[in-house]
């Protein structure tokens, strides 16, 4: 044992004097969707996408409001074992395999509570009937949902049946994930979440205290944010011919980041420029940012169940 006192022993974390941003951060499933909510409502002023924005913020108080239904708790989620998370681990494996899901009691109830408290959402005529076809389905037509979301593979006839179908996964991988140990969490692979495996929907420039400016992507299922260095690209790791663009006159608080070696963009938001920038919301609601690049050569490389088609 040192003979120091523990005020002065080196800090792991920090290398030259320089903190350094821990790999990942860990959802907070039940605060999670509320900001996001507020986040979206906030974003409807001034909006031409102010009916859907207004549309997903009702979605996003709906996957708030089940987690905080006293007369009917959610069960808790069947998260992997010790042995998984140690095999993951060792094999540079998201712990949490989305190409394994199976549906347990947990994520059944997250859908159908979810879907209950969406009939009294407003919505087009579109969107209801969806609602009713997913209610409607059965197992086996559910289950085609899922796997289509969790493949990033979803139909564009289908997109506002798996609208739903998303929102409920999203809760269910939150609060699985929530449940890891983010010390536990490994690089997987390039642009891949570090807990699902899946893509980000944007990644984020902090203004995190000690940490500030350090870049961050964001998962669009399970809300794993994990970090990954400036100026190299998040597809594909490349950090030569890197470029941002942005839409003229904005504030600059939502760019996209562009890569010549692959030829695809991943949007990244700065909290110096807008402190509540929220990966899934600030997605959407720069729209605008996304058909300017259709224009061009890059192809959209992120994915974003609520921002499908574009």
């Amino acid at each position: 044992m040192s003979d120091f006192p523990s005020a002065v022993l080196p800090d792991p974390s920090v290398i030259g004097g320089v903190p350094q941003p821990p790999f990942a951060r860990l959802p907070a499933p039940l605060s999670l969707f509320e900001i996001r909510a507020r986040r979206l409502a906030a974003l409807t002023e001034d909006s031409m996408l102010a009916a859907y924005l207004n549309f997903l913020a009702g979605i996003a108080s709906a996957q708030h409001a089940i987690q905080h239904d006293e007369s009917a708790p959610l069960p808790a989620p069947e998260g992997p074992d010790a042995e998984t998370l140690e095999r993951a681990r060792a094999y540079g494996m998201p712990p949490l395999d989305r190409t394994r899901f199976t549906q347990d009691p947990a994520f059944e109830a997250t859908l159908d509570r979810l879907l209950a408290k969406l009939e009294g959402l407003d919505k087009p005529a579109p969107a209801a009937a969806a609602l009713a076809r997913v209610k409607a389905a059965d197992p086996a037509g559910r289950d085609a949902l899922v796997r289509n979301v969790l493949a990033d593979s979803i139909p564009m006839e289908a997109l506002a049946e798996h609208v739903y179908v998303a929102a409920a996964l999203q809760v269910h991988f939150a609060r699985l994930a929530a449940r890891l140990d983010e010390a536990g969490l490994v690089e997987v692979g390039q642009g891949v979440c570090p807990t699902c495996g899946g893509p980000p929907a944007a990644s984020v420039v902090v203004d995190w205290p000690q940490i500030a400016g350090a870049r961050y992507c964001a998962c669009s299922l399970c809300g794993t944010w994990w970090n990954h260095v400036r100026v190299r690209c998040v597809l594909c790791g490349s950090t030569k011919g890197i470029g941002l663009q942005e839409v003229e006159g904005s504030s600059g608080a939502v760019k996209a980041e562009t890569c010549d070696s692959c030829h695809g963009y991943v949007k990244v938001m700065y909290q110096s420029k807008d402190p509540l920038v929220e990966p899934l919301a600030d997605d959407v609601a720069s729209l605008a940012l996304d058909l300017l690049m259709k224009n061009g050569p890059y192809r959209r490389g992120a994915f974003n169940p609520f921002l499908l088609g574009y």
